[in-house]
């Protein structure tokens, strides 16, 4: 569990969680996979009460949200660290009322690429 790289202290103490085992059922993977995806960066988590966590909003109904993945790519790429990209999904976007990871499941998802694109770097 050490080894795998979780941001502390970064999750708003609202936001919904779940361990790793539920996130392999959701995934339908196993949780050793799901420990290569946050080991890979394709799954961001965070520590709660030293477990760790991954927050639901990034879950779709058949996995991971539409362009979950894609997301985060654009901003570890564009030079956000796993921490500053996790705060940014759960920072509220004030024109639109809500936090990029509430707005993967919107029709606000493309602006939120739009936005991530236009911050990196």
């Amino acid at each position: 569990m050490a080894s795998l790289p979780l941001s502390i202290d970064i999750l708003p103490d609202d936001a919904e969680v779940i361990g790793l085992g539920e996130a392999a059922d959701r995934l339908g993977v196993s949780t050793g996979r799901v420990r290569t995806l946050i080991r890979d960066h394709n799954l961001l988590a965070a520590s709660r009460g030293g477990e760790p966590v991954i927050p639901v909003l990034f879950f779709g109904p058949d996995g991971l949200a539409k362009h979950f993945e894609g997301l985060v790519t654009i901003l570890l790429d564009g030079g956000y660290t796993r921490d500053e990209a996790l705060a940014w999904l759960f920072a509220e976007q004030e024109d639109l009322g809500i936090c990029p990871a509430q707005a993967l499941h919107t029709h606000a998802a493309r602006e939120v690429i739009r936005r991530a694109q236009a911050q990196a770097f």
